[in-house]
Formats: C-alpha cells, structure tokens, sequence
C-alpha cells in the first residue's frame, strides 16, 4: 500500500532494523503484513528525524509487539514544528515520548556517532558544510523560527570493505551526509538510499550533488520519498547506477 512518508526495513548481520515508521501505523503495519514482516521480529527503530511523515506509524508499531522497542535517535527529535503552507499545521512527531514509552519505547538519543548493532551505526548530528535546507519552523518560547532539522541524521551499514547509507529525507543534504558517513568510517560507499530532499532545487544544485557524488565514489544511488520527480529523472541522466525507490522494493548491497 502506497502512501506519503518514508520506513524501510534493514537486515544485515541477522539483524532487522527499520528506518522510520511512515506517517500512518496502519499502512505500516498493513505492509508489514503482506511482506511476511513479524513486528517483534524487528529488534530495534531508527529514526532519521522527528517529521510526522517518518514517525507516525511508531505507536500501533509498538502497540502491535509484545516486548519493548530499543529506538535509535538523535535528542532534537520531540522539538515542536509547524508549518505555514499551504496552512498553519503541526509537522512534528504526533505522539509526547512519554505516550510512546508507556507502548514500550526505550530511547537511546544521542548527537554522537555509534554503532548500536554489529555493523549498524548512527551519524550522530552532521556537519552542514554545502547545501542544506531549512524546512517548516521550530516552536521556541511561543515564537517561530526557521527550522534547521539538525536532528537529521542517517543510518550507516558497515559491509565489510564498504558502506550503505541510508537518509530519511537527507534534510543535511546528500553531499554532507555522503562525505560524514566517509569520515567517521574512513571506507567508501556502495549504495545511497533513501529521500535526498531535493525537490524543487535548481539545476545548479542538482549538478552539484552528481559531482560531489561522484568524486567521494559513491557507487549506487536509490532515491524517492522527497527527492522529486524531476530531481529523480536528472539524477538518472547523469549517475548511470540509479534506481527509484517504491513500496516493497527489495534491494540487496
């Protein structure tokens, strides 16, 4: 089942971690289902950032296993968020921690790298050196400000002689995160996955991050969720070794 937002489930080492819950527990669960999925059989959440569109589904998730649930985050994930267009709404995590530890949540929040699981780590917070966006605004003291999303952060799969990179939205941006993932690893990356935000970004941007990926080596690139249409179909015509990202796609790095 289709739907806007974002969750994948990672199996590496005879581990099984998903990447965000989507924005509905429903359709979550729902896919889950048809692809044979066991919720307790999943032995840890990651959460990229705290969007609703990648956190909503985290209740009926925890609601649906038996035992608690190990999550992986960055502190800056329960921050208040709004948006102004196309109206005044709430974007932020649609559950208080509390609520989601009472359906057994355990939080480990962290802004630091590491490794959590045999060959599964965490960023931790990454440096913003080229293009990043802000998105929406935080709620501070009753006043709004531009929301910086420094909470993003991004999976890391250690293979062996290599990486696979996992984003949420990559609101960081694709290049900072695809050279941080380098520089606390020092081992290349085979594959990027996941939303690269760069929807609606102008065609200078869009060659700079093929550049930018090319020179770090990065192999592979399988992109969706925010990255565009458009953004996808450039992406494409100048990185032979990329795929679209879609409901129950299976890729093996």
């Amino acid at each position: 089942m289709g739907y806007h937002g974002f969750s994948a489930l990672i199996e590496h080492n005879g581990q099984r971690v998903l990447v965000d819950a989507g924005t509905d527990g429903r359709v979550l669960l729902n896919n889950m289902d048809q692809l044979g999925v066991d919720p307790d059989s999943i032995d840890a959440l990651f959460i990229t950032h705290g969007h609703y569109d990648h956190t909503g589904g985290m209740a009926e998730l925890l609601k649906a296993r038996s035992e608690p649930l190990d999550v992986y985050a960055h502190p800056g994930i329960f921050a208040r968020r709004i948006a102004l267009k196309p109206r005044r709404r709430e974007i932020g995590i649609p559950f208080r921690k509390e609520e989601l530890e009472s359906l057994g949540a355990v939080f480990h929040l962290s802004e630091k790298p590491f490794e959590f699981l045999p060959g599964f780590i965490s960023s931790g917070e990454i440096e913003r050196r080229t293009w990043d966006r802000a998105v929406g605004y935080l709620v501070e003291d009753g006043k709004e400000v531009k929301d910086p999303v420094k909470d993003d952060i991004a999976l890391i799969l250690d293979l062996g002689d290599s990486l696979a990179v996992i984003t949420g939205c990559g609101h960081s941006g694709i290049l900072n995160i695809a050279r941080h993932a380098i520089e606390i690893t020092g081992k290349p990356i085979k594959a990027l996955i996941g939303g690269f935000h760069l929807r609606g970004a102008p065609e200078h941007l869009l060659k700079d991050a093929v550049d930018g990926l090319k020179e770090l080596g990065v192999e592979c690139l399988y992109a969706g969720h925010c990255t565009g249409i458009y953004e996808y179909a450039y992406l494409k015509g100048h990185f032979e070794l990329a795929e679209p990202l879609f409901v129950g796609k299976e890729i093996k790095v």
